[in-house]
């Protein structure tokens, strides 16, 4: 199985632009970008198909170049829905220089930043080199445009496309750089791109586009920042526990595509891994796989192994042998209420919410459905101490089989 091969068993290939890309991906060292705004401080799940998709090229001997948008960040790719907020330089540099730290853990490449061949370009200058080879009725013509005619677009988004083209040009005529890969979403700039190339540097020149597809949530939506819920590349943004947490609870239909396109296991490995996983579901060997390739990738052998520790902590309800900073990575997001006194646990219920009346609380106490640090209580007098708190710091409260809330105690 060659390269091209592999890409499309794997599920990676979106579209390309030209089947000459075939034969050049599978026997030649081609020079490609892939590029980002830096709009986020960090990546997030979203990004990461088109990044293990440049790791791959990677590995087979091509050349990977990483572009920061600094001049397309600055100004916005034209989202769907409406216009994005600018940024300030102070921020866009920032965000930059995070994200290139990120981009240098995931895989070797040359890094660059278009704001470098584009912040000395005047107006005349960039509508008489570049924005003459553009005809509106084409620009109107692409997806992120067509969808904003009617709410309205800026010409400051309406031009984004032309300066991502002039970064495929730019690359092609200094780096030698012929190919551009990106997620589905960005076929019209890629395309602009090879566009421009192919005006300024004559029909003949060869240049390629390959988009991947979109990783996206069950309801078809794509993980990203402004659509809530991202995953993020960042620990500080989310723990790896939660990040292990994600990959862990992959629904069934989808783990096996999923290892296929984001682990660097082989065909052989996969399929073994599937049959297991269609004999025995219920073990979850394809998500215990897939969490554990993922965590190791982006966080390290020890943040994975940390991670199936808290998670096997909190199946067995073991939690009281775990510290306070374990206890706050687990249960990151709960409800939780600060206490400065012994407070009885029908008083507790009531302020964590997990009940609606002081009656409902005794129920729920009396019929030994709440566990306080995983052990059962069914005392109505119980008392949450500070004495018997973890770490002399948290108290868990579990009322009923998925519902968990955190008490802290001053």
């Amino acid at each position: 199985m060659n390269l091209f091969e592999e890409l499309k068993w794997r599920g990676l290939i979106h579209n390309i632009t030209d089947e000459k890309i075939i034969d050049k991906i599978n026997n030649e060292q081609l020079t490609f970008y892939l590029g980002t705004d830096p709009t986020g401080d960090s990546l997030h799940v979203g990004h990461l198909l088109v990044f293990i998709f440049a790791k791959r090229l990677e590995k087979y001997g091509h050349h990977p170049i990483f572009l920061i948008g600094g001049a397309t960040g600055s100004i916005g790719d034209p989202k769907p829905t409406a216009e994005r907020k600018l940024l300030s330089k102070e921020q866009l540099e920032h965000n930059a220089n995070s994200l290139y730290h990120q981009v240098e853990g995931l895989f070797k490449c040359k890094m660059v930043n278009n704001y470098d061949w584009t912040y000395n370009i005047d107006i005349l200058t960039f509508l008489r080199k570049y924005g003459k080879f553009f005809n509106v009725n084409y620009m109107i013509n692409k997806e992120t445009v067509k969808s904003r005619l009617d709410s309205g677009i800026s010409y400051t988004e309406f031009s984004y496309q032309i300066l991502q083209a002039l970064d495929f040009e730019h690359l092609f005529a200094n780096e030698g750089c012929s190919l551009q890969i990106g997620g589905q979403d960005q076929w019209g700039n890629i395309t602009s791109g090879l566009e421009l190339i192919r005006k300024i540097h004559g029909v003949d020149a060869e240049a390629f586009g390959i988009t991947v597809p979109l990783f996206t949530k069950s309801d078809g939506t794509k993980f990203g920042k402004t659509e809530g819920g991202a995953i993020w590349l960042d620990s500080k943004k989310t723990t790896p526990y939660a990040f292990y947490q994600f990959w862990i609870n992959t629904p069934d239909n989808d783990v096996i595509k999923e290892l296929k396109q984001f682990t660097f296991l082989t065909k052989e490995d996969i399929e073994v891994i599937e049959e297991s996983f269609q004999k025995e579901p219920h073990l979850r060997v394809a998500q215990k796989a897939l969490a554990k390739e993922m965590t190791t990738m982006i966080h390290g052998q020890e943040s994975y192994e940390q991670a199936v520790k808290l998670s096997e902590a909190l199946f067995s309800g073991q939690i009281a042998n775990l510290t306070k900073e374990e206890i706050e990575v687990v249960f990151e997001g709960l409800p939780k209420v600060k206490v400065e006194i012994d407070t009885p646990l029908i008083d507790v219920l009531l302020m964590l919410g997990a009940a609606s009346s002081k009656r409902e609380a005794r129920d729920f106490i009396s019929g030994g459905g709440v566990l306080v640090n995983s052990k059962q209580e069914k005392d109505l007098s119980f008392v949450i101490k500070k004495e018997n708190a973890i770490d002399y710091k948290y108290t868990v409260i579990r009322r009923g089989k998925k519902n968990y809330y955190l008490i802290e105690h001053e």
